[in-house]
């Protein structure tokens, strides 16, 4: 990562969104604290180098467990609050990251920080893909995210989930991962921040073909 993102792209845009969320912010905690308790917050680590890594922050969606590990299929489904449901379609769950950002494990668009179970066991692809910072979204996110979801709905046992996972959606994602590393620029950064906002608008469909080919 340069200098001039973080500070220009990363930095800036990450206070300012602070500021003019913190209302919302402030809000979302209220409506979790009265509708499902504390804790009102998830942090589980995520790998921002592959021997590096942070505690990623969520709003929390989910029912605690003590065996919980993974990344989550139709198995974890039961544990999804009605509140964390809401969140999750809406990615409000996600406004805890800008902290992420402020303190470095995260940039806005990068790829999404893995596992450290899958970065051990994927060492080589890792050590690829982890050479851009980890972001809040990117390329693989807006291409490939909604095709994930409904493999992953469709495991019912946490290794069915793993299996679809490792066989599926890694090697898929670090290929739209290192494509966004070689075209990587200011612009596309801002092109891809926009399409996450906007939820993929049909102007966008054919550039990402075109970039992802």
């Amino acid at each position: 990562m340069t200098w001039q993102k973080r500070i220009f792209f990363d930095l800036l845009f990450a206070s300012l969104l602070v500021v003019i969320l913190s209302p919302v912010i402030i809000g979302l905690l209220a409506w979790l604290w009265i509708g499902q308790g504390r804790p009102l917050f998830y942090a589980a680590e995520r790998m921002k180098t592959p021997d590096q890594g942070f505690k990623l922050w969520k709003f929390r969606t989910m029912q605690a467990a003590d065996d919980d590990q993974g990344v989550s299929g139709a198995n974890k489904n039961a544990r999804i609050t009605k509140i964390g449901a809401k969140l999750r379609r809406s990615r409000l769950d996600e406004l805890p990251q800008l902290f992420n950002i402020l303190r470095g494990d995260l940039s806005f668009v990068g790829p999404r920080p893995p596992l450290r179970e899958y970065v051990e066991r994927f060492p080589e692809l890792y050590k690829e893909v982890l050479r851009s910072r980890p972001g809040v979204t990117g390329l693989a996110t807006i291409v490939y995210h909604e095709h994930e979801t409904a493999l992953l709905a469709r495991c019912n046992t946490s290794q069915e989930t793993d299996d679809v996972y490792c066989r599926a959606c890694i090697p898929r994602k670090a290929r739209l991962d290192m494509i966004y590393q070689r075209h990587q620029s200011t612009l596309f950064d801002f092109d891809l921040v926009f399409q996450t906002i906007g939820g993929l608008v049909p102007r966008s469909r054919s550039k990402r073909t075109t970039v992802a080919k």
